[in-house]
């Protein structure tokens, strides 16, 4: 609790004072202290500090007096109270408006009552009220601790926090990344990675805003009408660990809101919750280590004994006698949506490149669960390996579902971003699981190189026939001779004659039907043709002429340019 001016003027000793102006602000009204002042005010008056004076400079000239009301409502001041009697008999009228025009307190006083009384019955009970309020820290510090030391959940230790200040309090990590997720609601969750996402959170660049060293590491955030405080839990090193967020009141300011009590209950909470953090972030990382570690492993064909990895997967939580198919997950534009985000933030593209695939992470999961799969993830690199848990039996229902899940979740929360799949065989015994991971591996890069988002192992037999002819230099010559003047031209004219030849490929030599697909004229559309003759010196009625174009044309797309 604080010091309100409705607690000074219920002393005894101010029983006759009157309250001229800024009626019914005495209960919302905090002192924080109290000096005499009389002209001129400049910058001795600081917020929340109770004015004494007795207009000595005043005397014969009210609009100096009304000058220097004004001067103290600049500063801030609690309230301004005016010994009569003496240098001033009557408040005048002006300096009465202007007060109440801005909500402040003039309190008139008998002439007879000593300043230095009112300092002192004033200064005592503000002495009592900091006794009480570091009472009340030491007692909300312990009790912190004792949560951490008894190892309570982190929602009880929020419940707790959430209690004290009263209103709801968000716990990240230092990416912004919530924790204790699962209690809030899909709707919410989505909207926080949205703002997470777009920079909203966590904001990175600290203001000055207040003198108090620990006020001054607090940071106000404001978005679709409401206001957050950000509070950053911090390492031995200074670097945050995690953040605080407390969603403060829509009738409160965040001056109003961060009284005395509040703030110490979120600077125990800060170091409080840095315990936590600390101890179970190392738990946490030690077990996403090993799982991680695990299906690595596991992809990469290093475990050679089925009983050793049945024992493994036991400890760590997973099911290998499931059947699973490996499927590898490629986030594409995240380089281009940290550009565009985050250039302007303290935030490195390392940090944040992990934030975003802890998201994907999340909502593999979340798909996972929805569909009741078995779910074993690992990263390596720029991708993720999944381990999907099947339940069809045809080739490709198997993953439909899942994929589907995922991309609808993706494109709502994160459009800038789509990802691109390699789909392996179904795992049919234990060295399967490399094997399929191979079969992903190879599927991801057949898919990307051909600009296709989902890319099965075995809709890969020709490209797979094609990469295997052009390990031969004499077929890569021959390739690259036949399709790189229609490369050239081009990228030099922007005629796309390959997408022509493809098209009239596909309508088996239909001039008409090419030509509607293209939106072209025919006579443009048989000025191109000519000029794929003349580049390639491939005649468009010759089979095998076709067959090597087609040919050619498909090595390209997979990737023999690079």
């Amino acid at each position: 609790m604080s010091v309100s001016m409705k607690d000074v003027l219920q002393e005894p000793l101010l029983k006759d004072a009157k309250v001229i102006s800024g009626k019914g602000e005495e209960a919302t009204v905090d002192v924080q202290w109290i000096s005499v002042i009389e002209l001129p005010v400049e910058n001795f008056v600081r917020k929340n500090e109770v004015v004494l004076t007795t207009a000595i400079g005043c005397k014969s000239n009210p609009e100096l007096f009304i000058d220097f009301v004004h001067d103290v409502i600049k500063s801030e001041a609690a309230g301004l109270m005016v010994a009569l009697g003496r240098f001033l008999f009557d408040i005048p009228q002006q300096a009465i408006e202007l007060a109440n025009k801005h909500d402040f307190m003039i309190i008139t006083i008998p002439w007879e009552v000593r300043f230095a009384n009112i300092v002192e019955t004033v200064m005592k009970e503000l002495s009592n009220q900091s006794n009480k309020d570091r009472e009340y820290s030491e007692k909300i510090q312990q009790e912190l601790l004792y949560f951490i030391l008894a190892e309570r959940k982190l929602k009880e230790i929020l419940h707790y926090i959430e209690k004290h200040v009263e209103a709801p309090v968000f716990l990240t990590d230092q990416n912004g990344n919530l924790k204790e997720s699962h209690q809030y609601t899909e709707i919410f969750l989505n909207k926080w990675k949205q703002d997470v996402v777009k920079g909203i959170l966590p904001k990175k660049q600290v203001t000055k805003q207040n003198h108090d060293p620990l006020i001054q590491k607090f940071e106000k955030i404001s978005k679709e009408g409401q206001l957050l405080l950000q509070i950053p839990i911090l390492k031995v090193s200074g670097e945050p660990q995690g953040y605080i967020y407390v969603d403060i009141p829509k009738a409160c300011s965040v001056e109003s809101f961060l009284i005395s009590r509040r703030v110490h209950v979120l600077e125990h909470a800060a170091t409080s919750i840095a315990l936590w953090l600390s101890r179970e972030n190392a738990i946490e990382e030690t077990e996403l280590r090993l799982r991680s570690d695990f299906v690595a492993e596991l992809a990469r064909g290093y475990i050679s004994k089925y009983e050793q990895a049945v024992s493994r997967s036991q400890i760590l939580g997973y099911q290998l006698q499931l059947p699973y198919v490996c499927i590898l997950c490629f986030p594409e534009g995240l380089d281009i949506l940290y550009d565009k985000k985050r250039q302007k933030e303290h935030y490195s593209q390392e940090q944040w490149k992990n934030s975003m695939f802890r998201y994907i992470e999340e909502e593999l999961f979340f798909a996972g669960k929805t569909l009741e799969r078995q779910l074993m993830i690992t990263r390596e690199g720029d991708k993720l390996i999944i381990y999907l848990e099947i339940q069809h039996q045809t080739e490709h229902e198997y993953a439909t579902d899942f994929l589907d899940h995922v991309d609808r979740r993706m494109r709502h929360l994160i459009p800038e971003i789509s990802i691109t799949w390699g789909i392996g065989r179904r795992i049919a015994t234990f060295k399967h699981y490399h094997e399929s991971y191979q079969q992903a591996n190879r599927s991801l890069k057949i898919g990307r190189s051909k600009g296709t988002r989902r890319t099965w192992y075995e809709q890969t037999k020709l490209d797979r026939v094609l990469l295997q002819l052009l390990e031969k230099e004499e077929m890569r010559e021959i390739v690259l001779e036949t399709i790189e003047p229609l490369v050239h031209y081009d990228e030099e004219r922007q005629m796309d004659l390959i997408g022509t030849f493809i098209a009239f490929n596909q309508f088996r030599g239909n001039v008409s039907q090419t030509a509607r697909s293209l939106n072209l004229h025919r006579q443009s559309l048989l000025y191109r043709l000519r000029k794929i003759e003349a580049l390639t010196r491939l005649s468009l009625n010759n089979p095998e002429h076709l067959f090597l174009l087609d040919l050619s044309i498909k090595a390209w797309k997979l990737g023999l340019h690079q």
